[in-house]
């Protein structure tokens, strides 16, 4: 511990010996570091914060995609911002503009904005738009307004050039929509043009509609129905014919008029007979209930007397069964011509097509190019009335809106440098620099502050040591010296406090 407090003791001892050099040293980086600081222009920073908000009025088919779309249109904004476009609308809108002279001056400044100011995304469709000013220049309080109107023209053209783009996009895809319509139009009336042509020549002597296997596709369709509605007519006429052939013409019994019992056995009778004549099973409900009813007649029937002279009288259900019978003929006859019609058709229709084989391609490819355009024609009309429609839209609401959260701020500080620390760091590191300069110095002379140090240094053994013996003038000497070496201590911390009081002063000129 002892060896240690020589160490020290001899230390200071050394630099205290070597304090001009040391205070020389110290003013030489204090002054070079100074200067060094006083150099560097103050940085003032203006922030705002905006929102950003796409409202969706129309709903979209696909909510993914919408979203997808906002945040693709967000994203934009935020790139296109920064743009050089955009920057020379800054330089020329503020105070830089007159800083410059040409055309290289304004590049100059836009690139030196384009490292100078900041937007960064922020949740919920948050910008925060920063801009950094140090013009050497120019004041401290032309720079911190210059900060503030830099990132107020930001905000101008955000809402200006986003608005006028969304609108001046729609009307450019309107225009190209209505252009594609156009030709799609034109070309669709042509190929319209083509297929009325091509079927006046060729098909307009054929049965049917649409291409030649269409046709042949209905009308086979058409001769299947026909075959099935004519077997069931026959069969129904075949039922009628076999009812006939059981049923008497004439019924015996007196020539006048019948009972009311027997005037109803011979309405149920004939409702029974066409029942059945209609294909209905004896297990169909109104069969058995007619069935049910018809025992009853009969009973009924049976105990009524006649009335009137002997002579026989003609069968209501046989009269029913003819009139039924007729119309059955007529319907059978009826599907017969339709079948024999269609099959004509048929015959016609595969005698074309074997005659001119290359006239069902040729027909086919006009009908699929004509549906191809009048799809694409359909499309582009649904597209141009949805961009119609978002336009009228964005015209009359606002669908996208924007909102000022944090407006420009007017910079108090400077955000960098941090000139007071760097003062305090430099005078701390100027008067370290000088001590450490005198200490290598003593390092460098051979010298022995303590009888100690000289006997281990030479081996050999000292047997005592001289004081100094000081005379009065000596002593009015170092006095002399040590109150120099305080005032140029003194000196150099004056010029420190001189030197933060400037800067403060300088930032209450700025506020």
């Amino acid at each position: 511990m002892d060896g240690l407090y020589d160490e020290v003791r001899a230390a200071i001892h050394a630099v205290w010996q070597r304090r001009w050099l040391a205070l020389g040293i110290a003013w030489a980086l204090c002054l070079a570091g100074w200067l060094v600081v006083s150099q560097i222009p103050n940085q003032y920073v203006s922030t705002a914060r905006i929102d950003v908000q796409l409202r969706s009025i129309l709903p979209a088919q696909d909510g993914s995609v919408a979203r997808n779309e906002q945040e693709k249109d967000i994203e934009r904004v935020r790139q296109t911002l920064t743009s050089a476009v955009n920057l020379k609308k800054v330089v020329l809108a503020t105070d830089l503009a007159n800083t410059v002279s040409s055309d290289q001056d304004i590049a100059n400044r836009v690139a030196a904005l384009q490292k100078a100011i900041k937007v960064t995304p922020q949740q919920d469709n948050i910008f925060e738009i920063s801009a950094t000013i140090a013009n050497a220049g120019a004041s401290d309080a032309t720079n911190a307004k210059l900060a503030r109107d830099v990132v107020q023209k930001l905000i101008d053209i955000f809402v200006e050039d986003n608005l006028a783009n969304n609108r001046g996009q729609t009307s450019q895809s309107l225009r190209f929509l209505d252009q594609q319509l156009d030709q799609r139009q034109q070309a669709l009336q042509a190929a319209e043009t083509k297929k009325a042509d091509f079927q006046s020549r060729f098909l307009g002597s054929l049965p049917g509609t649409g291409t030649i296997a269409d046709r042949v596709g209905q009308a086979r369709t058409q001769l299947a129905q026909v075959n099935a509605d004519l077997a069931a007519a026959q069969s129904s006429l075949n039922a009628v014919n076999g009812q006939m052939a059981g049923t008497p013409q004439s019924t015996a019994g007196a020539a006048g008029v019948s009972g009311p019992a027997r005037a109803r056995l011979a309405a149920i009778q004939g409702q029974l007979a066409e029942a059945r004549g209609r294909g209905w099973t004896d297990s169909h409900p109104d069969v058995i209930a007619l069935n049910s009813q018809l025992a009853q007649a009969q009973a009924a029937a049976r105990s009524e007397p006649l009335y009137g002279g002997g002579g026989g009288a003609s069968n209501p259900l046989y009269l029913s069964l003819q009139a039924m019978q007729a119309d059955r003929a007529a319907q059978v006859a009826s599907l017969s011509q339709r079948k024999a019609q269609l099959e004509g058709d048929l015959s016609r229709l595969s005698d074309t097509m074997a005659s001119e084989p290359g006239m069902a391609g040729e027909l086919a490819a006009i009908d699929r190019d004509y549906l191809v355009l009048k799809d694409q024609y359909d499309k582009l009309l649904a597209s141009r009335e949805e961009v119609r429609l978002r336009s009228q839209v964005q015209t009359e609401t606002d669908a996208v809106k924007f909102a000022v959260i944090d407006p420009p701020t007017r910079p108090q500080a400077p955000a960098a440098p941090n000139r007071p620390l760097f003062l305090t760091a430099i005078l701390i590191v100027g008067l370290g620099g000088g001590a450490a300069a005198a200490f290598a110095m003593s390092k460098l002379q051979t010298t022995y502050p303590t009888a100690g140090r000289l006997e281990k240094a030479s081996g050999l053994p000292v047997i005592g040591s001289i004081g100094e013996v000081v005379t009065a003038a000596q002593t009015a000497i170092r006095q002399r010296q040590l109150k120099l070496f305080a005032g140029g201590i003194g000196g150099l911390v004056v010029a420190f406090v001189v030197l933060i009081g400037v800067e403060f002063l300088q930032r209450g000129l700025v506020a």
